[in-house]
């Protein structure tokens, strides 16, 4: 394997680790009923885990 194909194998594992991160994220704020803390257009805003997507897709 060359070292293009490990570089891409590397980031899709990351990539598929932060997915996974996020969506337990949501689960446990859910679970919580605690706000999700964003930054949305330069600003700190509080947002209620319900009307947070419960997955999200990085570019590959």
């Amino acid at each position: 394997m060359g070292t293009k194909e490990q570089l891409k194998e590397e980031r899709d594992n990351i990539i598929k680790g932060l997915e996974e991160t996020y969506r337990r994220l949501v689960e446990f704020k859910k679970r919580k009923n605690s706000p999700m803390i964003v930054i949305r257009e330069g600003k700190i805003v509080a947002v209620d885990p319900y009307e947070i997507l419960p997955t999200t897709l990085y570019k590959r």
